[in-house]
């Protein structure tokens, strides 16, 4: 039976049969649709007839509030976080649920610290570097925050210089000296004085632990002299301790890698006691040791100790000396950096900048000389076009976090603290910036799909700008975000409840009737 009704429901002359219905069906539906139709707006007329102007306004008023506060909402969002907060809900949560496809790209969350000339090579990702000229935690970064109140570093940026601690000065061979494991848990805790503590309780373990005496003159000393009297005793101890394990490092990995931790502690403590005889003023001495230990450790270029060494000649404007560092550093194959591109400008600009003026200039036009120092500052600010805002003082300097992301905010204001002085000494320089500055946007390509002396500036430096920098400081954003869509729209619906709100306060009858019509 089922068979034979399938058939009969396949021949021709019932499937028009079901058409020829269904068409009725349709008109049917179709002439009624008009009748309910006048119904409903006769319905709504009736219900609006029935409304008072206070009804109007009360709509209006409360439209315009909620609109506003979204626009507030949205505008705060904005500036903190650089999205919108509508799109962000509607990209994350409302494309999945509506089948929309997964075609973002991946998170730049790669901040990691780069240790190899291999990955340094990739310029567009946005990698985190530690400072070259980062502050002391007790001497400096403590005592900003006993006198203001405000917390300098971010939780993410102690958290990168916990981990460097731990890759630079732990190894496997830990657990063969108590103190070494002692001072293997201390790296890893977050609490300050509980670093303190432990680095105290390796010391009476082993009064020759090095990495002890560098943790307390990094967070336990709370003058620079303090920490360079613990950072000779942490000199003695880690020499001591290098000489023994270059005897034995070829004897097992667990030996070279043993060798290799003490070697990273003798760098990293000569290091700092170059830094605190540049603070002190010994700085001829800090020339000197920095100067040796790059000769020493030619190997170890990605700790960038060649920037410690260009600003400390630059402070004894042995100029020469900065040439030479720079035609050694600022080659075509090597990682640039803002220290690298802002001092070749600065060098350049030295030679023009004394009798620079801007109306003889546009007279008479560019001499040679004053073309290449133009040329070099926008070679500079192309690569890092935060730095003149700084220089010039047109934005407020904070202190440098204890890492950079190489051409952002971060960079630019680990720069520009240590080197505006130098800026301010060579007479005309600021003002030769000031001139010529801005002119670099017009020869970058927009949009930035493509850089002109360099790659393409980064779409991540934001993000991790603003985990490496305090948030009372106001991040530097380039190229500037043109505000989102949903900014406009509420501000615009806001703005149009508004109006309507005042007319109808003004209005009554006339708004009742516009309402009604």
């Amino acid at each position: 039976r089922w068979e034979l009704v399938r058939r009969r429901a396949a021949a021709p002359w019932a499937r028009a049969l079901l058409a020829v219905a269904a068409g009725l069906g349709l008109l049917y539906a179709g002439l009624r649709l008009p009748l309910r139709l006048r119904d409903g707006l006769a319905a709504v007329t009736v219900f609006l007839s029935t409304l008072t102007p206070k009804f109007y306004f009360a709509l209006t008023v409360t439209s315009s509030f909620i609109s506003g506060l979204i626009f507030v909402f949205e505008w705060w969002h904005f500036r903190k976080y650089g999205t919108s907060f509508i799109e962000q809900v509607s990209v994350s949560h409302l494309r999945p649920l509506i089948g929309g496809a997964e075609n973002s790209p991946p998170a730049p969350a790669a901040f990691s610290a780069g240790d190899s000339e291999s990955s340094r090579q990739n310029m567009p990702e946005c990698k985190v570097w530690r400072n070259p000229l980062n502050l002391f935690r007790g001497a400096e970064y403590s005592r900003y925050m006993w006198v203001t109140g405000k917390e300098p570093l971010t939780y993410y940026d102690m958290n990168l210089s916990a981990q460097d601690h731990q890759n630079f000065f732990t190894c496997d061979t830990d657990a063969l000296r108590p103190s070494d494991t002692v001072m293997q848990k201390a790296w890893r805790e977050r609490n300050p004085q509980a670093r303190i503590k432990a680095a105290y309780q390796a010391l009476e373990l082993n009064n020759d632990c090095a990495t002890a005496y560098v943790l307390l003159a990094e967070e336990e000393a709370t003058t620079i002299v303090d920490a360079e009297k613990y950072f000779k005793q942490a000199l003695k101890a880690g020499e001591m301790i290098y000489r023994k394990s270059q005897n034995c490092h070829s004897q097992s990995p667990q030996h070279e890698a043993q060798l290799r931790r003490d070697t990273n502690v003798l760098v990293y403590v000569k290091r700092r006691l170059a830094m605190c005889a540049r603070k002190l003023g010994r700085i001829r001495e800090a020339v000197k040791m920095m100067r040796d230990l790059m000769k020493e450790f030619p190997l170890l270029s990605m700790l960038n100790i060649h920037e410690n060494l260009l600003e400390a000649l630059l402070e004894l404007q042995a100029y020469a000396d900065v040439q030479a560092v720079l035609a050694k550093y600022d080659d075509i194959s090597l990682p640039k950096s803002a220290a690298i591109c802002y001092t070749a400008a600065l060098l350049k600009a030295r030679a023009v900048s004394e009798r620079f003026s801007p109306e003889t200039a546009s007279k008479r036009g560019l001499s040679t000389a004053e073309i290449n120092a133009v040329e070099a500052i926008h070679r500079a600010v192309e690569f890092n076009p935060h730095v003149p805002k700084y220089l010039l003082e047109m934005k407020s300097l904070v202190l440098p976090p204890e890492h950079i992301l190489k051409r952002g905010d971060s960079e630019a204001v680990a720069y520009a603290f240590f080197h505006l002085q130098h800026w301010k000494r060579i007479e005309g320089a600021l003002n030769l910036l000031h001139c010529t500055w801005e002119g670099t946007f017009r020869m970058i390509p927009y949009p930035l799909e493509k850089g002109h002396l360099f790659y393409p500036y980064p779409s991540c430096t934001e993000t991790a700008d603003r985990e490496l920098l305090p948030t009372f400081h106001e991040v530097s954003v380039y190229p500037q975000k043109e505000l989102p869509f949903f900014i406009h729209f509420t501000a615009g619906l806001c703005s149009f409840s508004a109006m309507l709100a005042l007319l109808t306060h003004q209005f009554p009858e006339l708004m009742v009737i516009f309402a009604k019509a």
